[in-house]
Protein backbone atom coordinates (compact mmCIF):
# COMPACT_ATOMS: atom_id res chain seq x y z
CA UNK A 1 0.00 0.00 0.00
CA UNK A 2 2.94 2.57 0.70
CA UNK A 3 4.32 1.57 -2.46
CA UNK A 4 1.28 2.75 -3.97
CA UNK A 5 0.83 5.87 -2.20
CA UNK A 6 4.21 6.73 -3.29
CA UNK A 7 3.64 5.29 -7.06
CA UNK A 8 0.36 7.76 -7.16
CA UNK A 9 1.94 10.58 -5.34
CA UNK A 10 4.67 10.47 -8.10
CA UNK A 11 2.49 10.86 -10.72
CA UNK A 12 0.55 13.83 -9.43
CA UNK A 13 3.91 15.41 -8.87
CA UNK A 14 5.03 14.85 -12.59
CA UNK A 15 1.39 16.07 -13.91
CA UNK A 16 1.37 19.35 -11.33
CA UNK A 17 4.90 19.70 -13.18
CA UNK A 18 3.79 19.68 -16.56
CA UNK A 19 0.88 22.09 -16.02
CA UNK A 20 3.26 24.37 -14.55
CA UNK A 21 5.47 24.05 -17.47
CA UNK A 22 2.78 24.69 -20.22
CA UNK A 23 1.12 27.13 -18.13
CA UNK A 24 4.53 28.87 -18.21
CA UNK A 25 4.59 28.34 -22.08
CA UNK A 26 1.40 29.95 -22.37
CA UNK A 27 1.71 32.75 -20.70
CA UNK A 28 5.20 33.23 -22.39
CA UNK A 29 3.40 33.33 -26.00
CA UNK A 30 0.37 35.37 -24.84
CA UNK A 31 3.57 37.71 -23.88
CA UNK A 32 4.68 37.86 -27.11
CA UNK A 33 1.52 38.21 -28.90
CA UNK A 34 0.75 40.79 -27.02
CA UNK A 35 3.94 43.03 -27.55
CA UNK A 36 3.94 42.54 -30.81
CA UNK A 37 0.47 44.11 -30.70
CA UNK A 38 2.18 46.84 -28.52
CA UNK A 39 4.59 48.25 -30.99
CA UNK A 40 2.00 48.52 -33.95
CA UNK A 41 0.25 50.75 -31.44
CA UNK A 42 -2.68 48.62 -31.38
CA UNK A 43 -3.34 48.80 -27.69
CA UNK A 44 -7.02 47.42 -27.45
CA UNK A 45 -5.62 44.12 -29.14
CA UNK A 46 -2.81 44.12 -27.00
CA UNK A 47 -4.98 44.27 -23.71
CA UNK A 48 -7.32 41.86 -24.71
CA UNK A 49 -4.31 38.99 -25.38
CA UNK A 50 -2.54 40.53 -22.01
CA UNK A 51 -5.92 39.75 -20.45
CA UNK A 52 -5.81 36.62 -21.51
CA UNK A 53 -2.32 35.71 -20.06
CA UNK A 54 -4.14 37.24 -16.54
CA UNK A 55 -7.12 34.27 -16.87
CA UNK A 56 -3.81 32.05 -16.52
CA UNK A 57 -1.63 33.73 -13.98
CA UNK A 58 -2.47 37.23 -12.75
CA UNK A 59 0.67 36.94 -10.60
CA UNK A 60 2.90 37.42 -13.02
CA UNK A 61 5.58 39.57 -12.73
CA UNK A 62 6.43 40.81 -16.39
CA UNK A 63 2.67 40.47 -16.99
CA UNK A 64 1.26 42.71 -14.68
CA UNK A 65 3.62 45.69 -15.85
CA UNK A 66 2.46 45.58 -19.33
CA UNK A 67 -1.26 45.35 -18.12
CA UNK A 68 0.12 48.82 -16.04
CA UNK A 69 1.77 50.10 -19.62
CA UNK A 70 -1.15 49.38 -21.79
CA UNK A 71 -3.93 51.26 -19.48
CA UNK A 72 -1.60 53.85 -19.22
CA UNK A 73 -1.30 54.10 -23.06
CA UNK A 74 -4.93 53.41 -23.47
CA UNK A 75 -5.66 56.28 -21.59
CA UNK A 76 -3.56 58.98 -23.28
CA UNK A 77 -5.62 58.36 -26.73
CA UNK A 78 -9.15 58.60 -24.78
CA UNK A 79 -11.32 61.41 -25.85
CA UNK A 80 -11.52 64.56 -23.18
CA UNK A 81 -14.14 66.77 -24.72
CA UNK A 82 -16.23 66.80 -21.43
CA UNK A 83 -16.38 65.98 -17.98
CA UNK A 84 -18.06 62.27 -18.34
CA UNK A 85 -14.87 61.50 -20.67
CA UNK A 86 -12.22 62.90 -18.23
CA UNK A 87 -13.55 61.11 -15.67
CA UNK A 88 -13.42 57.92 -17.80
CA UNK A 89 -10.19 58.92 -18.38
CA UNK A 90 -9.18 59.18 -14.77
CA UNK A 91 -10.45 55.52 -14.36
CA UNK A 92 -8.00 54.04 -16.31
CA UNK A 93 -4.95 56.20 -15.43
CA UNK A 94 -5.82 54.53 -12.13
CA UNK A 95 -6.36 50.80 -13.36
CA UNK A 96 -2.89 51.46 -14.83
CA UNK A 97 -1.48 52.31 -11.34
CA UNK A 98 -2.97 49.53 -9.83
CA UNK A 99 -1.80 46.81 -12.08
CA UNK A 100 1.87 48.89 -11.14
CA UNK A 101 1.31 48.79 -7.36
CA UNK A 102 1.31 44.82 -7.61
CA UNK A 103 4.30 44.69 -10.12
CA UNK A 104 5.79 46.27 -7.27
CA UNK A 105 4.42 43.93 -4.69
CA UNK A 106 5.71 40.91 -6.58
CA UNK A 107 8.99 42.29 -7.27
CA UNK A 108 10.07 45.19 -5.01
CA UNK A 109 13.67 44.13 -6.50
CA UNK A 110 12.60 44.92 -10.18
CA UNK A 111 13.04 48.81 -11.79
CA UNK A 112 10.23 48.23 -14.49
CA UNK A 113 7.50 47.93 -11.26
CA UNK A 114 8.77 51.49 -9.91
CA UNK A 115 9.14 52.56 -13.25
CA UNK A 116 5.59 51.58 -14.53
CA UNK A 117 3.83 53.10 -10.93
CA UNK A 118 5.75 56.36 -11.82
CA UNK A 119 4.73 56.84 -15.30
CA UNK A 120 1.03 56.12 -13.90
CA UNK A 121 1.23 58.72 -11.20
CA UNK A 122 3.10 61.01 -13.03
CA UNK A 123 -0.48 60.96 -15.90
CA UNK A 124 -2.20 61.04 -12.43
CA UNK A 125 -0.71 64.02 -11.66
CA UNK A 126 -0.63 66.21 -14.63
CA UNK A 127 -4.20 64.97 -14.80
CA UNK A 128 -5.20 66.41 -11.11
CA UNK A 129 -2.75 69.31 -11.65
CA UNK A 130 0.72 69.63 -9.56
CA UNK A 131 -0.80 71.89 -7.02
CA UNK A 132 -3.62 69.42 -6.29
CA UNK A 133 -1.63 66.08 -5.46
CA UNK A 134 1.83 66.79 -4.72
CA UNK A 135 2.19 63.57 -2.70
CA UNK A 136 1.90 62.17 -5.82
CA UNK A 137 4.65 63.94 -7.53
CA UNK A 138 6.63 63.28 -4.84
CA UNK A 139 5.69 59.53 -5.25
CA UNK A 140 6.79 59.53 -9.12
CA UNK A 141 10.20 61.00 -8.00
CA UNK A 142 10.56 58.70 -5.34
CA UNK A 143 9.97 55.71 -8.09
CA UNK A 144 12.05 57.48 -10.59
CA UNK A 145 14.77 57.06 -8.39
CA UNK A 146 14.19 53.50 -6.92
CA UNK A 147 14.03 52.36 -10.71
CA UNK A 148 17.36 53.89 -11.11
CA UNK A 149 19.17 52.68 -8.11
CA UNK A 150 18.06 49.23 -8.78
CA UNK A 151 19.36 49.27 -11.91
CA UNK A 152 17.78 46.76 -14.14
CA UNK A 153 16.09 45.62 -16.90
CA UNK A 154 18.46 46.56 -19.53
CA UNK A 155 19.34 50.18 -21.57
CA UNK A 156 16.05 51.05 -22.35
CA UNK A 157 14.13 50.87 -19.17
CA UNK A 158 17.06 52.38 -17.65
CA UNK A 159 16.96 55.60 -20.02
CA UNK A 160 13.25 55.65 -19.83
CA UNK A 161 13.30 56.09 -15.81
CA UNK A 162 15.89 58.69 -16.53
CA UNK A 163 13.44 60.87 -18.66
CA UNK A 164 11.05 60.41 -15.78
CA UNK A 165 12.55 61.74 -13.34
CA UNK A 166 14.04 64.87 -15.94
CA UNK A 167 10.63 65.24 -17.39
CA UNK A 168 9.29 65.39 -13.60
CA UNK A 169 11.98 67.95 -12.47
CA UNK A 170 10.93 69.80 -15.90
CA UNK A 171 7.23 70.33 -15.37
CA UNK A 172 6.91 71.13 -11.80
CA UNK A 173 10.07 73.26 -11.89
CA UNK A 174 7.75 75.52 -14.02
CA UNK A 175 5.78 76.15 -11.48
CA UNK A 176 6.35 79.15 -8.75
CA UNK A 177 9.12 77.89 -6.53
CA UNK A 178 7.59 80.01 -3.28
CA UNK A 179 4.48 77.49 -3.86
CA UNK A 180 5.76 75.10 -4.66
CA UNK A 181 8.38 74.97 -1.52
CA UNK A 182 5.41 75.21 0.59
CA UNK A 183 3.82 71.68 -0.90
CA UNK A 184 7.24 70.14 -0.23
CA UNK A 185 7.94 70.19 -4.11
CA UNK A 186 11.00 72.97 -3.95
CA UNK A 187 12.75 69.92 -5.25
CA UNK A 188 12.44 70.31 -8.91
CA UNK A 189 15.10 71.99 -10.81
CA UNK A 190 15.18 72.19 -14.87
CA UNK A 191 19.19 72.15 -14.60
CA UNK A 192 18.72 68.59 -12.93
CA UNK A 193 16.09 67.79 -15.57
CA UNK A 194 18.82 68.83 -17.93
CA UNK A 195 21.45 66.27 -16.71
CA UNK A 196 19.21 63.75 -16.25
CA UNK A 197 17.81 63.96 -19.97
CA UNK A 198 21.50 63.63 -21.13
CA UNK A 199 21.90 60.36 -19.21
CA UNK A 200 18.25 59.34 -21.00
CA UNK A 201 19.94 60.22 -24.41
CA UNK A 202 23.03 58.36 -23.53
CA UNK A 203 21.16 55.47 -22.57
CA UNK A 204 19.10 54.89 -25.39
CA UNK A 205 19.98 57.53 -27.82
CA UNK A 206 17.25 56.81 -30.57
CA UNK A 207 13.74 57.69 -28.43
CA UNK A 208 12.52 60.86 -30.12
CA UNK A 209 10.49 61.98 -27.20
CA UNK A 210 13.86 62.23 -25.09
CA UNK A 211 15.08 64.71 -27.59
CA UNK A 212 12.08 66.71 -27.80
CA UNK A 213 11.72 67.48 -23.89
CA UNK A 214 15.81 67.73 -23.34
CA UNK A 215 15.23 70.29 -26.24
CA UNK A 216 12.29 72.19 -24.23
CA UNK A 217 14.52 72.30 -21.07
CA UNK A 218 17.28 73.77 -23.03
CA UNK A 219 14.92 76.64 -24.23
CA UNK A 220 13.88 77.94 -21.20
CA UNK A 221 17.77 78.16 -20.31
CA UNK A 222 18.34 80.09 -23.43
CA UNK A 223 20.68 77.52 -25.20
CA UNK A 224 19.15 77.56 -28.45
CA UNK A 225 22.06 76.19 -30.45
CA UNK A 226 22.07 72.88 -28.53
CA UNK A 227 18.14 73.19 -28.60
CA UNK A 228 18.47 73.04 -32.06
CA UNK A 229 20.63 70.20 -31.95
CA UNK A 230 18.50 67.79 -29.80
CA UNK A 231 15.39 69.30 -32.26
CA UNK A 232 17.68 67.88 -35.49
CA UNK A 233 17.88 64.96 -33.76
CA UNK A 234 14.52 64.13 -33.01
CA UNK A 235 13.30 64.41 -36.43
CA UNK A 236 15.59 61.86 -37.60
CA UNK A 237 14.48 59.37 -35.34
CA UNK A 238 12.09 56.76 -35.70
CA UNK A 239 8.67 56.69 -33.95
CA UNK A 240 8.44 53.85 -31.34
CA UNK A 241 5.58 55.38 -28.95
CA UNK A 242 2.08 55.85 -29.76
CA UNK A 243 2.47 60.07 -28.85
CA UNK A 244 5.91 60.32 -31.16
CA UNK A 245 3.44 62.22 -33.42
CA UNK A 246 2.26 64.79 -31.20
CA UNK A 247 5.80 65.34 -29.93
CA UNK A 248 6.47 65.87 -33.45
CA UNK A 249 3.97 68.53 -33.28
CA UNK A 250 5.71 70.31 -30.30
CA UNK A 251 9.35 69.80 -31.88
CA UNK A 252 8.27 71.61 -34.81
CA UNK A 253 6.41 74.40 -33.05
CA UNK A 254 9.67 74.72 -31.41
CA UNK A 255 12.15 74.71 -33.96
CA UNK A 256 9.72 77.61 -35.54
CA UNK A 257 10.54 79.78 -31.81
CA UNK A 258 13.87 79.31 -31.52
CA UNK A 259 15.38 78.62 -35.67
CA UNK A 260 16.46 81.78 -35.98
CA UNK A 261 18.01 82.92 -32.07
CA UNK A 262 21.34 82.86 -31.03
Amino acid sequence: MKNANKFFLLIFILMLTSLIRMSAQSIDALLDEGEKYYKQFNNEKALEVFKKAEKIDATNFELLWRLSRTYVELAEKMPTENGDQKDAQLVVYQKGLEYAEKAVNKDPNSSAGYLRRAIANGRVALFKGIFSVAGVVNQVRADAEKAIQLNNGGNFLQGVAHYVLARTHAKTSEKWKPARAVLGLGWADNEVALEEYKKAIALYPTYLMFYVDYAISLEREDDYKTAREMLTKAFNCQKQNQDDDNRLVDAKKLWEEIKNKN
